[in-house]
């Protein structure tokens, strides 16, 4: 018959063996944890922008573009759409046609990247000019009346005296939607009776009659 003493004594030994692979297994794990943490994503075997390399003749990393080589959806070959010009010339017309709803959005587009020097109106009062802005001139003036549609189109591409470029906030068929919204703003100065529709101008004298 075991003593109380001797039973504690064969306790421990059971105890030991298992704290032992507990121990065991707990490294295991670590070591499997420790070898999957691996810096071959981080210590990744590329080029860099302007690094030399000894694998190419001319010990540059970077290689020249294959000659032909165009990027996808960035040939521009419809020069009217994108220079305002054919055969060399500023065009006075546009590169497609003008819709209703693109005349809406030549509107939304001019009201947020123009009027604040041209106005509203086209004017050359905008907001910034009457905080102390230089004015710009007037699209109403007969120099801008009389010039071709591609001139506006230039001007936001290219800037223009104390107006920078917006080719890279505005589009290029959004810059030609502006253009065609400039002219609706010049029209609407300088419009007369025929202008209008025959079935729309009974409105008119309604509207004349009614402001009396």
């Amino acid at each position: 018959m075991k003593s109380k003493n001797s039973w504690r004594d064969g306790d421990s030994v059971g105890v030991k063996p298992a704290r032992r692979w507990r121990g065991l297994l707990g490294l295991a794990a670590l070591a499997i944890f420790a070898g999957g943490c691996r810096q071959d994503m981080h210590i990744q075997p590329k080029y860099l922008p302007y690094q030399e390399t000894p694998f190419f003749a001319d010990g540059r990393d970077e290689r020249p573009v294959v000659p032909g080589t165009v990027a996808r959806g960035h040939l521009r070959l419809d020069d009217l759409l994108y220079t305002a010009k054919e055969n060399g010339e500023v065009a006075d017309k546009f590169p497609f046609p003008m819709t209703r709803e693109d005349l809406e959005r030549g509107r939304q587009r001019y009201n947020i990247y123009c009027t604040p020097c041209h106005a509203y109106t086209g004017s050359g009062n905008g907001m910034i000019v009457q905080r102390g802005f230089p004015a710009p001139p007037s699209f109403h003036i007969d120099r801008l009346r009389q010039a071709p549609v591609g001139h506006f189109y230039q001007v936001m591409t290219d800037g223009y005296g104390s107006m920078y470029s917006y080719a890279a906030r505005v589009e290029p068929e959004d810059r030609w939607r502006i253009a065609a919204y400039i002219r609706v703003l010049q029209l609407s100065q300088h419009a007369t009776i025929e202008d209008v529709p025959e079935v729309e101008r009974p409105k008119l004298n309604e509207q004349a009659a009614g402001s009396r």
